[in-house]
């Protein structure tokens, strides 16, 4: 192994894309266990990674890196994270290819040339393949704070199980419908006294509303809505103390999945050939297969091109609410 002191990884932005880096970063310090780990990413992403424990210091893109490192891996490859890279010294540098020509083959033609499944961790390895990085089944790690878990404790007292739902996602067409979140949970609360938690951004809180609204006013009490009230790693700490966790494809999703949380997993407009099914952690995937129309796009689409929705309206709320009911009776 090649004598490495200092190290850079790079990846700005999103949550699930940061938290799948997690095992990668592990992986860096079993090589080089004395080595310095860097990263940089956007400012609203540094509480992901501020109490991990590999990381000696984390940059963002308004007070970026200027020290000198052995070995730069740049795992977003665009040009903000390439004008970072050319601002630096370094020894060696590698860069996380991305394969966006088979993205655009199985959006657009519906050609699958990825084969068998491998997740994004596993792609980011790739990119340092000349060193030869181990690998192991541990999965992705989050370390939300003391306080972010205290402010967690209050929501639990141990009488019920907690079922987290994370409802939202950027694009329209990774959701399920609020309505549809409704049913479900209507199915689900009339047949065990579950807590349920509605977690999500200030974005995701008209979501939220339209939920809670759907609701039968019966039921509202055992559904607490916690979306736009809590922070990031807030949320992560109320993630790491439930039962279960049923959330579209996002990036609580992963943040859930980071504490081995047993997922139920909508996807609409997603694929996993994409490479983003949780990383070493349990999960029962729903989705609409055979649609012709699937995937419309790798990162997901303001807007049902066909009108219909099927990949997401045709999914059975009676089925999904019967998986987690068996699992939380278990």
């Amino acid at each position: 192994m090649q004598p490495i002191k200092k190290i850079l990884v790079i990846r700005l932005s999103s949550i699930g894309d940061i938290v799948l880096t997690t095992p990668l970063l592990r992986s860096l310090k079993v090589a080089w266990p004395d080595a310095r780990i860097d990263y940089c990413t956007k400012a609203p992403f540094v509480s992901l990674l501020a109490e991990n424990p590999r990381l000696s210091a984390i940059y963002t893109l308004e007070a970026p890196p200027t020290d000198t490192y052995d070995l730069v891996v740049d795992l977003q490859n665009n040009l903000r994270s390439h004008a970072i890279v050319r601002s630096l010294r370094r020894q060696h540098l590698v860069h996380y290819r991305k394969a966006n020509w088979k993205k655009w083959l199985l959006v657009q033609c519906k050609i699958n040339l990825y084969g068998p499944y491998r997740s994004v961790v596993d792609r980011y390895r790739d990119a340092l393949k000349e060193f030869a990085l181990s690998s192991d089944s541990l999965g992705c790690e989050l370390y939300p704070s003391l306080s972010d878990r205290a402010f967690a404790s209050t929501f639990f007292d141990g009488s019920r199980k907690t079922l987290a739902l994370c409802f939202g996602a950027k694009h329209f067409t990774k959701r399920y419908p609020p309505r549809s979140f409704a049913e479900l949970l209507t199915l689900l609360l009339r047949e065990t006294p579950t807590q349920v938690l509605l977690l999500g951004g200030k974005e995701d809180a008209p979501h939220a509303s339209a939920i809670m609204e759907a609701l039968p006013e019966a039921l509202q009490s055992m559904v607490l809505n916690l979306a736009g009230s809590c922070s990031l790693m807030q949320s992560a700490a109320l993630l790491e103390r439930s039962d279960a966790v049923l959330c579209n494809d996002t990036g609580l999703m992963h943040i859930a999945s980071a504490f081995g949380k047993k997922l139920f997993l909508l996807f609409g407009s997603s694929s996993a050939s994409f490479g983003f099914l949780p990383c070493h952690a349990p999960y029962d995937l729903f989705e609409v297969e055979g649609l012709r129309c699937r995937p419309c796009s790798h990162i997901g689409r303001d807007r049902c091109p066909k009108g219909h929705f099927r990949c997401m309206n045709a999914l059975s709320q009676r089925v999904i609410a019967h998986k987690i009911l068996d699992y939380l009776n278990i």
